[in-house]
């Protein structure tokens, strides 16, 4: 037997965004507050999309352009405050771990792939 749920809200992403501390290197205790949202799945979809370029030679998976949309889409703010500019300039030890801590679409794709036959 299934129970229709009653609560709506359990259907939607969450509307707050979660904070995660980056550390800026490994020999630093200084961090970089990071708030990101969770997606839709409209939102998920679109950053899929956007990794693949077709050209008439075939299809490219471009992941730049997703990450550069998922830091754009995804990252509520930065303490201290960072330009979407900046975002793409971090280094690469701190933008490694705040590809981490954003939404993951393959991740998404693939969970909701789970027990269909």
């Amino acid at each position: 037997m299934t129970n229709v749920v009653n609560d709506k809200s359990k259907l939607f992403a969450k509307a707050n965004t979660e904070c995660f501390e980056i550390k800026v290197n490994a020999e630093s205790d200084e961090v970089l507050k990071v708030w990101v949202k969770e997606p839709t799945w409209l939102q998920v979809e679109q950053a899929l999309s956007t990794v693949m370029d077709m050209t008439q030679e075939g299809m490219n998976l471009d992941l730049n352009k997703m990450y550069k949309y998922m830091a754009e889409e995804f990252i509520e703010k930065t303490e201290p405050t960072l330009t979407p500019i900046e975002i793409l300039q971090l280094s690469p030890f701190v933008g490694n771990q705040l590809k981490e801590i954003l939404p993951n679409p393959f991740e998404e794709l693939m969970g909701s792939d789970k027990g269909k036959a």
